[in-house]
């Protein structure tokens, strides 16, 4: 059997999650969730399905410590549902703990070499990125927001880690690539390790909430926190993966590369809700063997939307999948209001998120005046 691999740049769905964590040694959640007082619906529905040194973070949240969360977004284009998804996991681990620091990097040079984006073009996407965020419920109280290309720590960190690694290394992780992308990965490096830095109070635990296919990106980091922990004191990073959702086409994952078959938290509420009524799903050919066989949720795109994000609560979610599987749901009615819980929430984020510009814009001009920062 071909091993798996991971495509932080790619499109590619994974099909098999329990053999990734047992090729990679990522671990389950499922096992910590008794220690999770009000548990998100990520981690109440298995969309955080596994993790490194989830435990660490854990800790510091019972004993009232200090922790970092950290991740970001690639500025080149608006918020859709994959980015979202991150999103809420920071703003969640946020709200575990007044001790808990969010790191937010806004990828400007992921988003220079991978998709040729000048840095003009990105610097305005940031303010809609960050606004989108804080419309989410981040709390800019505790919140460090900056450009990658403007944060001298990331790249002198970056700079030191260069010498640590050698062509051989980054292509055992990453497969051939464009040097260019080489060093975007070295500057996350460094955007994961600078919460630990003195200026932000020095080493303590960072976690990194992602999609599944970015783990190359944290295991290359663990390794370098290993390697330079002696001259910084580093701390391995923790990681919290989700499971990748289906794009509306249902053969690739959610993406801002398949804007045909997406959406983002731009679109207009009408044109989005048309998007879904037009989606793919795990229906049958007929009524009438969706009756006798019932639908395939587990390949709906349109499931998807109720479990990562739609459905107001558990019992909804779990609602939705029973009736579809045992036939009782068919996908037009499934559709439909699918449709209106996109329509209202897309509604409502514009108009917060909007409200939020001005103060978007004033986080990302903080970061440029912080004293340490050259």
């Amino acid at each position: 059997m071909d091993r798996q691999t991971l495509d932080p740049w790619g499109t590619s769905l994974i099909k098999d999650y329990s053999r990734l964590q047992a090729e990679f040694g990522i671990e389950p959640v499922s096992p910590l969730l008794k220690r999770f007082k009000n548990p998100s619906h990520h981690l109440s529905r298995g969309i955080d399905f596994g993790h490194r040194d989830l435990g660490r973070i854990l800790d510091a949240v019972d004993n009232n410590n200090r922790f970092a969360v950290m991740s970001g977004i690639k500025p080149t284009g608006e918020f859709h549902l994959g980015t979202k998804m991150t999103a809420d996991d920071m703003v969640y681990f946020q709200s575990l703990s007044k001790k808990a620091t969010v790191f937010y990097a806004i990828a400007d040079v992921e988003a220079y070499c991978d998709n040729g984006l000048s840095f003009a073009e990105t610097s305005k996407m940031a303010v809609k990125n960050v606004a989108d965020i804080l419309a989410l419920g981040l709390d800019p109280d505790r919140a460090v927001v900056y450009l990658q290309s403007e944060e001298m720590r990331v790249m002198k960190l970056a700079t030191i880690f260069s010498r640590g690694v050698t062509n051989n290394m980054l292509k055992a992780i990453y497969g051939e690539r464009q040097v260019g992308l080489y060093w975007s990965a070295l500057i996350q490096a460094g955007d994961i390790l600078m919460p630990q830095l003195p200026d932000f109070g020095g080493p303590k635990p960072v976690l990194v909430p992602v999609g599944a296919d970015q783990d190359p990106h944290i295991r290359l980091t663990r390794d370098l926190a290993a390697k330079y922990s002696g001259e910084f004191g580093f701390f391995a990073p923790s990681a919290i993966y989700h499971r990748l959702m289906l794009s509306l086409s249902g053969d690739t994952k959610m993406s801002k590369r398949t804007i045909e078959s997406s959406f983002t938290l731009d679109d207009p509420p009408a044109a989005a809700a048309k998007k879904v009524l037009s989606a793919f799903t795990g229906g049958r050919a007929t009524v009438e063997e969706q009756r006798r066989l019932g639908g395939r949720a587990d390949i709906c795109p349109v499931y998807d939307l109720y479990r990562f994000h739609f459905a107001e609560d558990d019992e909804h979610t779990e609602r939705v999948y029973n009736e579809c599987v045992k036939g009782i749901r068919m996908c037009g009615e499934c559709k439909q209001e699918a449709a209106g819980l996109v329509k209202g929430f897309l509604a409502r984020q514009q108009k917060k998120r909007d409200g939020l510009l001005g103060e978007a814009r004033e986080l990302i001009a903080k970061s440029r005046k912080a004293p340490s920062r050259r």
